[in-house]
């Protein structure tokens, strides 16, 4: 397949990684936090994966905590935030690095009801702006937000 006019397929491994780490931001429906690290240092990580100097790091960092409205929680550990928290880490962390796709496994499932219609519209306006949104999801009303919208049933496209 071709991603920004390149055939993946003709990528070295090193390649494909890179490509990876520079355009795509994954939102795990297990978080997959690292348990060893802050918040902060959590939402950092991709940052470090793209070379981007410590100052701009935080600054980015700084800018997302607020956004997502966890400034407070920046130097807790996974295990001492609540299931919704972990996700809007995790959704953080998945938009920190400005991806040019987003691949959403159930992205709104732990978080309620206001927080969940915060996140879609975020979704909506960086579709908008040309971020390309894959999520998988077993509510209707998120699905709502897609532009295309493919069903599943029972392993088979319907």
């Amino acid at each position: 397949y071709l991603f920004d006019e390149q055939s993946v397929f003709k990528l070295k491994e090193k390649q494909r990684s890179a490509l990876y780490k520079q355009n795509i931001g994954f939102v795990f429906q297990a978080y997959h936090l690292i348990d060893e690290l802050t918040v902060c240092e959590n939402i950092e990580t991709p940052l470090i994966y793209q070379d981007m100097k410590s100052s701009e790091r935080k600054s980015v960092v700084a800018d997302i905590l607020d956004r997502f409205q966890i400034v407070g929680k920046k130097d807790l550990f996974p295990n001492q935030l609540s299931g919704g928290q972990q996700q809007l880490v995790g959704i953080a962390r998945a938009l920190a690095a400005n991806p040019k796709v987003i691949l959403a496994d159930e992205p709104t499932g732990n978080l309620n009801s206001k927080q969940a219609e915060e996140i879609m519209e975020l979704f909506k306006m960086l579709n908008q702006q040309g971020v390309t949104i894959v999520q998988v999801t077993h509510s209707e009303k998120n699905a709502a937000y897609g532009s295309r919208i493919i069903n599943l049933l029972d392993g088979r496209i319907e």
